[in-house]
């Protein structure tokens, strides 16, 4: 390339590279020097694309003693400007400068690049090495942003930048490594698909305050993302579309506070096999339009949904299969409106409220060390038949399990009994009848001072009616002296004899209550005994 070739912004910006000084073309007008309306600009404000890329591949030296950098602001680009496999030594700084075509830069090796509150039709840098920033703050890049496999040794800082490919990949990311973090804040906004899959995050993720939209599909997937420190999504995030964290990995905690998620009647937000170091935030103004799913998740802390909000009528709006956590706070700011799940998660404490208790639960397989608050057992039975599958006895032991680890053993029995009449009603009608038998007569064995009262029942009946009417002796010539209370006692007594009742036979109607004595005391005899066998059983 020869210099009287060059236009003489392009001689600008020649002779300023060797001692690495900045081209400003800019009227000093923010009306004029906006980037969105380089179509007006004047030929004087022109830059061929092929004249920076010779500079940054070589064509001029560095004078001694300076670092040649290509910086050059308010300047139209045109052309390709084209640097694929190129390695390239110096750093390049673009500010307010509108491309024709979109930069490429797919395997280049590249320093420190900042392009600042310009306007690209495209960037495509896939497979990238930039040793050093990457800054594309303030940028407005329709097309698509490329940085899929890319590594940037330094911070990739995307703040304040708007991405728009309706209906495509907004920000292709896929595989991309930040050693530092990545900046995705102060009024980032993309109309397409934001794409983080296998990313590798060696700092802090932040979408603090950003705005994503791809409503027929995802607005975030970053499945299998893995982020060394925090992941920001709050200060008035929100992703209309679905946000996908399956299986991804952060080293910090995860904050959705104040997050507005929506995704109607499908997956708003799918952390599937999430893990995460700490701490879960779901909470103060967080907002899900859609279903929001921890399924298989494993949180070293605390996952809390304080004050949240979560819709999904119809369907299970929070799912919370099999996760693992150290405490879920689960106090909304109004009942979720949907099933919750809860089967075969392991939590050490559950917090809850029974004025936001959702209308469903799922629960079987559900284990807790704690639960907080620990009501009355009556209050908690309320919460147990909630759940949908109908009756299922792993819910009621834990419950009775926790009441008698903080010595409530009568609320555990309580439970228990509980789970005896519940199971009763889907038995067949025999089994049934006999259920009844053992609830009236002993409470299952829950309430064995249920027996001894029908024991003095009768008893006492049986003493005022023989009392009345002594029976007839079998023997006349020997037979121990009547006593009524005793025969009675005789009567009940399914095994053993007090010599009372082979003495003695009533007749008539007598015959017949002392019959139903027999049978009373055998029948209560059975029922005390399998209520005993019960109670050891469980213990």
């Amino acid at each position: 390339m020869r210099i009287e070739d060059l236009s003489p912004p392009e001689r600008a910006l020649w002779e300023a590279f060797p001692r690495g000084e900045s081209v400003d073309l800019t009227t000093g007008n923010p009306v004029f020097d906006d980037p969105a309306d380089a179509d007006r600009w004047t030929l004087d404000r022109v830059v061929r694309a092929e004249v920076i890329v010779a500079l940054l591949l070589g064509a001029q030296e560095a004078e001694p003693g300076e670092i040649a950098a290509v910086r050059l602001t308010g300047a139209r680009i045109t052309g390709a400007l084209n640097l694929g496999h190129a390695e390239v030594t110096v750093p390049l700084a673009l500010t307010g400068c509108s491309f024709d075509d979109s930069p490429h830069l797919y395997w280049a090796s590249m320093r420190s690049m900042h392009i600042l509150r310009c306007r690209l039709p495209g960037f495509v840098a896939s497979g990238t090495r930039v040793d050093g920033h990457l800054w594309l703050e303030g940028s407005h890049i329709s097309g698509g942003l490329w940085l899929d496999g890319a590594h940037i040794t330094g911070i990739l800082n995307l703040s304040g930048v708007h991405l728009v490919n309706s209906g495509g990949d907004a920000l292709l990311g896929d595989r991309l490594t930040v050693d530092a973090n990545l900046y995705c804040d102060q009024g980032f906004t993309a109309d397409g698909e934001v794409r983080l899959p296998g990313a590798r995050i060696g700092g802090q993720l932040i979408f603090r305050g950003a705005r994503l939209r791809n409503p027929s599909g995802s607005a975030l997937y970053a499945s299998r993302l893995d982020v060394a420190a925090n992941v920001f999504c709050d200060g008035g995030f929100s992703a209309n579309g679905a946000v996908r964290l399956r299986g991804a990995r952060v080293g910090g905690y995860l904050s959705l506070v104040g997050a507005v998620l929506s995704h109607p009647d499908r997956t708003a937000l799918n952390a599937d096999d999430l893990a995460v170091e700490t701490d879960v935030y779901c909470s103060d103004g967080f907002n899900a339009h859609g279903a929001v799913s921890f399924a298989g998740a494993r949180i070293g802390g605390q996952l809390s949904l304080r004050g949240g909000r979560i819709t999904n009528p119809g369907g299970v709006a929070l799912s919370c299969q099999r996760l693992q956590a150290e405490d879920v706070l689960l106090r909304p700011a109004e009942p979720i409106d949907g099933l919750v799940d809860y089967s075969y998660a392991k939590i050490s404490r559950l917090r809850d409220d029974p004025a936001t208790w959702p209308a469903g639960l799922q629960l079987d397989g559900l284990s807790y060390d704690a639960i907080d608050p620990p009501l009355r057992a009556q209050e908690r039975l309320n919460w147990l038949r909630r759940d949908t599958d109908g009756y299922q006895p792993q819910p009621y032991e834990r419950l009775a399990e926790t009441y008698r680890s903080i010595g409530l053993d009568a609320e555990g029995r309580t439970v228990l009994l509980a789970k005896q009449r519940d199971r009763r009603v889907g038995l067949t009608t025999p089994s049934k009848v006999w259920g009844f038998i053992q609830d009236v007569t002993v409470g299952y064995g829950y309430r064995p001072f249920r027996a001894a009262t029908w024991l003095l029942v009768l008893l006492a009946i049986g003493t005022v009616v023989f009392s009345l009417r002594q029976p007839p002796v079998l023997d006349d010539g020997q037979h121990p002296h009547f006593n009524a209370f005793f025969y009675t006692l005789d009567l009940l007594l399914p095994i053993g004899s007090l010599g009372q009742e082979v003495a003695y036979s009533p007749a008539g109607g007598y015959q017949w209550v002392a019959n139903l004595l027999v049978a009373a005391g055998l029948v209560l005899g059975l029922t005390v005994a399998a209520g005993v066998t019960r109670v050891l059983s469980r213990d």
